[in-house]
């Protein structure tokens, strides 16, 4: 029950970590996008990406994008800057559905409504 509970936390976590994201220049030749606050790109991310995908919450917004790191100054290595082909994605309306938590809320709503009838008519 509790890793459910984790595994949820996660998704949760790793959709607010999709919307932050935010493109900051585009590299010139190849059009290539400079995202800032990106996703790890370790197996645990991509399994958690493959499972908001199944329920709808994310798409494939670009797919073998090159991907590289920056180093702690900032800089761009010269010499190969594209470590790896990455595929980027972004959020499907119900992805931001679930970030907001409506589901969850609608529910707290409908429960606070039915114990007001229920004192209603009980009291």
């Amino acid at each position: 029950m509790f890793s459910d509970l984790i595994y949820e936390f996660k998704m949760h976590r790793l959709l607010k970590k999709i919307s932050r994201q935010r493109v900051t220049m585009v590299l010139e030749p190849g059009n290539v996008p400079v995202i800032e606050r990106g996703l790890s790109h370790d197996e645990k991310t991509k399994v958690l990406l493959l499972t908001a995908e199944i329920r709808g919450w994310v798409e494939v917004l670009h797919e073998n994008i090159p991907t590289g790191q920056i180093d702690q100054n900032g800089q761009i290595n010269e010499q190969q800057p594209f470590q790896s082909l990455e595929t980027h994605w972004k959020l499907t309306d119900s992805g931001w559905a679930a970030i907001q938590r409506r589901y969850q809320i609608s529910l707290l709503g409908v429960a606070v409504a039915l114990l007001g009838l229920y004192l209603v008519v009980h009291a």
